[in-house]
């Protein structure tokens, strides 16, 4: 599940990337840019810093939603995007014109499970899913919360700290993920600092999903003509390192 900043590098290019993208992916993670983007790190937040100063909106990413769907898309999207643009928004609006738009649930990261019972409600109503994340450092109640109420699949942050790229994967992530999945009900994919096709191999060899992003804006960043087609050659390259094998 790749993320991709909407309005970055213009509405135009991020749409021509998500749509070139769209076929090599199970499922599409789209950033909805916000001011302060607290979970991640320098990649991201100048993508999205960069949208906003070409007056991407949160109405505007919901139109461009609605356009990949016009355009025939029909990979899953995900909207990543934080509490304060939705609660300015309006809850109940932002959940019906999401759904009418085409979106099929919502990623908040700074929306704890324990505050989102309003939110899930509006969601699960509309047939959407809300998706929670758990980090190393969950304590056993809140793995038991997020375990028993998660739709979709589980969102495991792969470390403590802001999203980007790392060199190597973090100390004992196989054993967290192990110990979440053994009681989850739904699929669990693993984020944050997965960086290369050898990292997404490793990391699909023990979860059910591989979440890339701030690499994948990298790749976008390093082309200096055809970003789409980087982008196609970035996320193939994963693709093709992942195993087909579903984990035990």
């Amino acid at each position: 599940m790749p993320y991709y900043t909407l309005g970055y590098p213009d509405r135009e290019s991020s749409m021509r990337i998500v749509e070139a993208i769209a076929p090599f992916c199970d499922l599409l993670e789209l950033g909805v840019p916000f001011s302060d983007p607290l979970a991640d790190g320098p990649t991201i937040q100048h993508s999205t810093q960069q949208a906003l100063a070409r007056g991407t909106t949160t109405a505007g990413c919901l139109h461009m939603v609605r356009e990949l769907r016009a355009r025939g898309v029909r990979t899953p999207f995900l909207l990543m995007g934080y509490y304060n643009p939705i609660l300015a928004y309006g809850e109940a609006r932002y959940v019906q014109d999401a759904a009418a738009a085409g979106a099929d649930g919502f990623i908040v990261p700074d929306l704890p499970a324990e505050e989102a019972g309003p939110l899930e409600t509006l969601a699960a109503e509309a047939g959407l899913a809300l998706i929670h994340f758990l980090a190393p450092t969950s304590k056993a109640e809140r793995v038991g919360n997020v375990t028993q109420r998660a739709t979709g699949f589980i969102y495991l942050v792969s470390l403590t700290g802001t999203t980007g790229a790392r060199v190597r994967l973090a100390q004992g992530l196989a054993e967290f993920v192990s110990n979440v999945r053994r009681i989850a009900t739904v699929p669990v994919a693993v984020g944050f600092g997965i960086s290369n096709p050898e990292q997404a191999a490793e990391v699909a060899s023990f979860a059910d999903g591989v979440i890339v992003g701030s690499a994948l804006i990298d790749a976008v960043d390093s082309a200096s003509d055809d970003k789409a087609a980087a982008a196609v050659n970035f996320v193939t390259a994963l693709k093709a390192a992942l195993t087909l094998d579903v984990p035990s």
